[in-house]
């Protein structure tokens, strides 16, 4: 009985109610052209679906524990993102060519950047200082450094084709490579080295399970995993819709249509910068950091692979290399990142100095 009464409890949440909400205003505005005043409705509704998104990934994540809560939201937002760029690939033409490069380099530049200094910043404003595990975070700022430069990076400098882009072998080579570091990563944090990705608070004690709090129960933890496929159905679909505007809104304004990219990467990591954030005032900085270097090393292993697999169908090449700039500014994150990572303790200065490349990079894509 007293179970029956938490689901019904949990049931009468608005966050059980917005899923189902978004999915409804997705197919009553699904391929239509949108006046304005519905934008902004259609823009609310995909806001509280990501919302709800979090919400519903946390419940999951709770169930699980961690590292496995962490694998949960990064999965989630990949396959926004991959469904975003696709679909945006299919109907966009010759100006979505390098949109896959643009959202993934501006998914990195967020999470490495935005998400980890944010973090950082939260923790030690909060406590002084934010204590993380270096060996655990080392390891994945180092896979994510590789998958980045063989996927974005390498295709600069390859000579088989003469844009920026990868022949179709060594495309497929990437994608395989990508996969198989983002899993071979999954498994050393879920199972070899689980204790590495383990919260740690600002006193040296390594959480395991949450404190004070009891974790659901399978059958919400159940409908919570129901609720959080469909707000991503809702995700995705309300996105799509309102891109027409973002497109329109940023051709308006005369920006490079490199923003598109950014603001999409923005959109689909909005999950992720809450809960992020959320850790971090818990001082669970230890899960801040897995949820931005997962979502990072997620964007590329997952996202490449889904990309690759597509272009058998998209026509027009997939522009992949970075230009100068661009490669300047993953340099200084590598840097700057792998001196904030090995000693395993931050303070605000490590956090305000990711906040300022983050700037460096979002001034820059809008004035390149």
């Amino acid at each position: 009985m007293a179970e029956g009464a938490k689901i019904r409890n949990f049931l009468n949440q608005w966050t059980a109610y917005a899923p189902i909400v978004a999915v409804v205003a997705l197919i009553l505005t699904w391929g239509r052209d949108l006046p304005s005043a519905l934008v902004v409705i259609v823009a609310g509704l995909l806001c509280i679906a990501v919302l709800a998104a979090v919400h519903h990934a946390e419940v999951v994540a709770h169930k699980v524990g961690e590292p496995f809560g962490s694998l949960v939201l990064a999965v989630a937002v990949t396959i926004i993102e991959v469904a975003l760029i696709v679909t945006l690939m299919i109907s966009g033409g010759t100006k979505t060519q390098s949109l896959a490069r643009d959202t993934v380099f501006a998914a990195v530049m967020i999470t490495c950047n935005g998400l980890l200094g944010l973090s950082l910043l939260v923790g030690a404003m909060r406590r002084r200082v934010a204590v993380f595990n270096s060996e655990g975070t080392g390891g994945a700022f180092a896979t994510v450094t590789m998958i980045a430069t063989l996927s974005l990076v390498l295709p600069s400098f390859t000579t088989s084709r003469s844009g920026p882009e990868f022949s179709p072998a060594q495309l497929g080579f990437a994608a395989v490579a990508s996969l198989g570091l983002y899993l071979l990563f999954v498994t050393v944090q879920t199972r070899r080295h689980r204790d590495y990705f383990l919260p740690i608070t600002t006193s040296g004690k390594v959480i395991d399970t949450e404190e004070h709090l009891d974790p659901p129960s399978t059958r919400a933890a159940m409908i919570s995993l129901g609720l959080l496929l469909v707000a991503l159905i809702g995700v995705v679909g309300l996105a799509k819709g309102v891109s027409p505007a973002i497109e329109a809104a940023v051709d308006g304004a005369g920006l490079p249509h490199a923003v598109v990219g950014v603001v999409i990467a923005m959109l689909v990591l909005a999950p992720e910068t809450i809960a992020a954030v959320r850790a971090a005032a818990r001082d669970r900085i230890q899960t801040s950091l897995n949820l931005a270097l997962g979502s990072a090393m997620a964007s590329i292993g997952l996202t490449i692979p889904a990309i690759a697999i597509a272009m058998i169908w998209l026509p027009g090449p997939l522009l992949l290399g970075l230009g100068g700039t661009q490669m300047v500014l993953l340099l200084l994150t590598v840097v700057v990142g792998t001196l904030t990572v090995v000693p395993g303790r931050a303070n605000v200065l490590q956090g305000g100095v990711h906040l300022a490349l983050l700037g460096v990079f979002l001034f820059l894509a809008a004035s390149p």
